[in-house]
C-alpha cells in the first residue's frame, strides 16, 4: 500500500517538476541548472564514496560502494546529449555500484549545443580505452547507460566493433534512446517526463550536419552482430517504450543475447527512484546481476 502511494508521489512529482524543465521553450543552460536541482531528490545508498577524476583528460567521477570492487562499469548519463552529469546520476550509479560490486567510472562528456556528434561518443571511446590502458581486460569492463547515455553505449560498442577494439563484457541500457528520428515514438496515455518537442530539439542540436540515421547517431539503423549480452530496460508509461521494443528485435535478429524488462505503470529512468521505489530498486537488482553474470571471473 505505501508503494503504491509513494509510486504515485513520485509520478505526480514527475509530472509537475521534471517534465515543465524538459520544455523546448526553456533554454539548455537553464535546463541543466533546474535538472540538477530536481535530481537532488535520488539519493545513493549510504557508505558510497565519490571522487572527481580525470580519465583521458575527460572529468569524471568514480563511484564505488564496497571495499574490493570486482570489475569496471562504465556509465553513460543521459539528458537527450544537452543536459546531465556525473554528479546528477550519483543516486543510480551508486545504487548500480552496490548492486554490481563494481566502480562505476561515468564520464562528463562533452554536451551539445556547444559539442555537437561526435563529441560525446569520442568522450565515451576515449573514456573505455583509457579504462584498458589502466590495465582493465575487456571482459572487467561492462558499459551501461540510460537514455541517451544508452543510446550512447549501444553507440559506443558499435564503434569499438567496427574498429575491431576488444568489446566490453556487458551492455546494460535504461530507457534507451536509439532513434532520434523520433519515426516510432510510443505514445503511452500518460508520459510523466519527456516530451517529443524537446527530444526532437535535442537530436537536433546533438546531431548537427550529421544525418539522424547515423547508426552512431541513431543505433537502431546499424547491424548489432557481434555485440556483447544486452540488458535492455524501459517502464510502460514512456514514449521510449518503442525504441526499446524495437532495439531488442533488432539485436535478437542478429543474434546477439538479449533480454528486455519492461516494468508496467513505470516512467522514463525510473531507476534514479532506486532506494525509494521498490522496483526501481530490484530493477538495479536485476542490472547489477546481469553486469556480474558476464564479468570476467
Amino acid at each position: 500500500m505505501l508503494q503504491r502511494v509513494l509510486e504515485a508521489t513520485l509520478r505526480q512529482t514527475m509530472m509537475r517538476l521534471v517534465r515543465p524543465i524538459l520544455g523546448p521553450a526553456v533554454p539548455v543552460p537553464l535546463q541543466r541548472t533546474l535538472i540538477a536541482q530536481a535530481y537532488r531528490s535520488s539519493t545513493p545508498p549510504r557508505h558510497c564514496r565519490f571522487e572527481n577524476i580525470s580519465v583521458a583528460g575527460i572529468p569524471a567521477t568514480r563511484t564505488t560502494a564496497g571495499d574490493k570492487p570486482t570489475g569496471v562499469v562504465l556509465y553513460l548519463h543521459g539528458g537527450g546529449y544537452v543536459i546531465g552529469s556525473s554528479r546528477t546520476h550519483r543516486g543510480l550509479t551508486g545504487h548500480l555500484a552496490r548492486a554490481s560490486g563494481c566502480q562505476v567510472v561515468t564520464p562528463d562528456y562533452r554536451l551539445a549545443p556547444e559539442h555537437p556528434f561526435p563529441a560525446a561518443l569520442d568522450d565515451a571511446e576515449a573514456t573505455y580505452m583509457a579504462l584498458l590502458d589502466q590495465g582493465f581486460s575487456n571482459s572487467q569492463i561492462a558499459v551501461a547507460g540510460d537514455s541517451a547515455g544508452g543510446g550512447l553505449s549501444v553507440a559506443l560498442a558499435m564503434r569499438l566493433k567496427n574498429k575491431g577494439l576488444p568489446l566490453p563484457s556487458s551492455l546494460t541500457v535504461f530507457s534507451p534512446w536509439i532513434d532520434l528520428t523520433q519515426q516510432a515514438l510510443y505514445s503511452p496515455e500518460r508520459e510523466p517526463v519527456l516530451q517529443a518537442r524537446w527530444t526532437e530539439k535535442a537530436a537536433k542540436l546533438y546531431a548537427g550536419a550529421e544525418a539522424l540515421t547515423n547508426p552512431l547517431i541513431s543505433p537502431i539503423f546499424g547491424n548489432f552482430g557481434g555485440l556483447p549480452p544486452l540488458l535492455i530496460q524501459v517502464g510502460s508509461e514512456e514514449m521510449l517504450l518503442n525504441d526499446a521494443e524495437r532495439l531488442a528485435s533488432a539485436a535478437q535478429r542478429d543474434d546477439v543475447q538479449t533480454t528486455i524488462q519492461i516494468f508496467n505503470s513505470l516512467w522514463h529512468v525510473f531507476q534514479v527512484h532506486s532506494g525509494q521505489l521498490d522496483r526501481a530498486t530490484q530493477a538495479l537488482a536485476a542490472a547489477g546481476d546481469h553486469i556480474k553474470d558476464h564479468l570476467a571471473a
